[in-house]
């Protein structure tokens, strides 16, 4: 199928806010979803992420602020003639109409009788043509979900608004959809919002991902920098898995050294959010999969180019991708690395004395006045 040629333009959200009564649930937001984007609002529940959504698509009167779409103010425009579709969690499928009729719902009531030709054309999008006559219950979750985004796009909206439309699949099922929403998308190329608590989904499937917080956008980025540089505790917990270790700063400039736990270490000042001058507490940070393992005995073998830090193994996990170690440190009581299964499982016990050494480059430093467990409890919350 061909990309649909349908005019656009960016949403523009300013000064857009929600309080219901004393409760604020969305601060005052500004934000910019370019045109032809696969944008992601991720965030654990209560964030404001799904209020967001409800107030571009008018199912929520904003409290302050505008919605632009394109150079048009859609503020106060009710749901129905918004150029937007929503795709929600439960698709809310008829269950007496077959996939064909589910399909063409939308170009029925609106009065268009020759419907064939667009059907066709989105069940070949969702690639649905073989179950055109199925109805609702014999179709597996995946396909309900494919249908309900059909339906949606039939009505060719300039922008299609996605809650949380893959929460009720199995692991799997939910993997290999991510993967269809990202091609549909790419091909009809209009502009996708999509509202998620899973990181996974949004790194999978978005260009752009704002992490939200307490109504609020913590930080606004594609998902590689947001993951390789977080600058807020929240998102570096919240995004993956990091260790972030209390510091001291010893020296700054182009390369910052800091003392933790009797070590020294260093990385790249410009991968520091916090203020660099000598004497300066900071949070170090390095995500579990950047570090690497040595047995104490081995430790002259781990060049001396690396961060480095001694420990000791207290846990360990197969997954089978990796094994994942907790390693107790001077540095930190619950130290988390990953190491590749490669082939090679070592299988270090727990109680195997450590070296953990990384590439000074993977490092990066937050503000150490920021709450170190931030996130933390998000990202629990979220699963």
């Amino acid at each position: 199928m061909t990309q649909q040629q349908t005019a656009g333009g960016d949403v523009r959200l300013t000064g857009i806010s929600k309080a219901y009564g004393s409760f604020t649930a969305v601060h005052p937001l500004d934000l910019t979803v370019p045109q032809g984007s696969f944008f992601a609002l991720l965030g654990a529940s209560g964030c404001g992420k799904t209020t967001t959504l409800r107030m571009i698509a008018g199912l929520e009167d904003a409290t302050t602020g505008a919605v632009f779409l394109g150079g048009s103010d859609i503020t106060g425009l009710p749901p129905h003639k918004r150029p937007v579709n929503t795709v929600f969690q439960s698709y809310a499928l008829f269950p007496h109409l077959d996939v064909t009729e589910n399909i063409a719902f939308g170009l029925r009531r609106r009065g268009i009788r020759q419907v064939g030709k667009q059907v066709e054309q989105m069940l070949e999008l969702v690639q649905l043509g073989d179950l055109a006559r199925r109805r609702p219950h014999q179709l597996s979750g995946g396909q309900q979900q494919r249908v309900a985004v059909a339906r949606a796009l039939i009505n060719h909206p300039r922008v299609l608004l996605l809650d949380e439309p893959l929460g009720a699949l199995d692991l799997k099922l939910r993997r290999r959809m991510q993967l269809e929403l990202k091609r549909i998308q790419t091909e009809v190329g209009i502009t996708f919002i999509h509202v998620t608590h899973d990181q996974e989904e949004a790194m999978t499937m978005a260009d752009t991902v704002a992490v939200m917080n307490g109504g609020r956008v913590e930080q606004l980025g594609a998902p590689a920098e947001l993951y390789e540089n977080p600058r807020t505790t929240f998102v570096a917990n919240f995004l993956g898995t990091s260790n972030l270790i209390e510091a001291e700063i010893v020296s700054a400039g182009a390369a910052l050294v800091v003392s933790a736990a009797g070590s020294t270490l260093r990385l790249p000042g410009d991968r520091s959010t916090a203020p660099a001058k000598e004497g300066g507490r900071l949070l170090l940070g390095v995500r579990p999969e950047k570090i690497s393992l040595a047995r104490a005995e081995d430790a002259g073998t781990v060049p001396g180019t690396r961060n480095r830090i001694t420990g000791r193994i207290t846990g360990s996990s197969f997954i089978g991708v990796s094994t994942q170690y907790v390693v107790e440190s001077p540095a930190g009581t619950a130290l988390q690395v990953y190491e590749q299964n490669a082939g090679d499982r070592r299988g270090l016990a727990p109680g195997t004395e450590v070296v953990l050494h990384w590439d000074p480059a993977h490092t990066f430093a937050l503000d150490a006045a920021q709450d170190i467990d931030a996130g933390v409890r998000s990202v629990e919350d979220a699963a």
